[in-house]
């Protein structure tokens, strides 16, 4: 299930200021056969961003400084399109900030707590796996 026909595996950035959160979903994607880089902050994700071009980014909605939803914005501002894919992990399950990620230009939304499973079947939906 890992890499392209090239043999590269598929990379992911996992953006979230919680250490243990980023932890677990870089267990689960790279089981999963991903490459993950992780930030903290959506300024770092940005930056990261700049320098290489995930295929998907897992981000939180609340973080210090530019929050999941900013990034996500200014992502879609800098680099246009559909891609890379963006799904939100997070708790915030109001059905207005559920509209609000996807009209930002996410692709996704998984509510805290997850699993393996869930995570898996968000990657089928998005054509990922």
């Amino acid at each position: 299930m890992s890499g392209s026909a090239t043999g590269r595996q598929r990379a992911c950035l996992v953006v979230d200021d919680a250490v243990t959160v980023r932890r677990v979903l870089r267990g689960i994607l790279e089981r999963l056969g991903w490459s993950v880089d992780e930030a903290g902050t959506g300024g770092d994700a940005l930056q990261a961003c700049r320098g290489r071009l995930p295929e998907l980014i897992m981000v939180d909605w609340n973080m210090p400084g530019m929050d999941g939803l900013a990034f996500v914005k200014a992502l879609r501002a800098v680099h246009g399109g559909t891609r890379p894919v963006v799904i939100f992990c997070t708790t915030n399950s109001a059905l207005p900030q559920i509209e609000s990620a996807l009209s930002a230009g996410a692709d996704e939304y998984i509510m805290k707590p997850f699993d393996e499973e869930i995570l898996r079947g968000k990657l089928e939906q998005t054509g990922l796996l």
